[in-house]
């Protein structure tokens, strides 16, 4: 069953984290984050937050990975400013997950 919360990212950000029992992964480049993610199915991680400085270099996994139930993958930023990348990202969850983009919809 699938049960287990984990985060990818950088150390000094995610580390605290761990406090909470979920499952921290930091990365030191692409390679490594690649591996991470193709080994989330075997670990039971039902949702998977990922920096969004890896979003775009593992497209390819994550699409992958979001054609199963689970893990769930979604982005997160550490910047005031969310990027266009993750917007769409959020944005494709909540309609994939509701059948509406009202949840994410901004102040437009």
């Amino acid at each position: 069953m699938f049960s287990k919360i984990a985060v990818m990212g950088d150390a000094d950000l995610i580390i605290p984290l761990k406090a909470l029992g979920i499952k921290v992964y930091t990365p030191e480049n692409i390679h490594e984050a690649r591996d991470i993610l193709k080994g989330l199915e075997s670990e039971e991680i039902a949702l998977c937050l990922v920096h969004d400085r890896f979003l775009e270099p593992l497209q390819k996994e994550i699409n992958r990975l979001e054609s199963k139930f689970c893990p769930v993958i979604a982005g997160f930023s550490d910047y005031r400013e969310v990027s266009d990348l993750l917007k769409k990202r959020m944005k494709n969850l909540s309609i994939k997950a509701t059948g509406s983009d009202s949840l994410v919809k901004g102040k437009d």
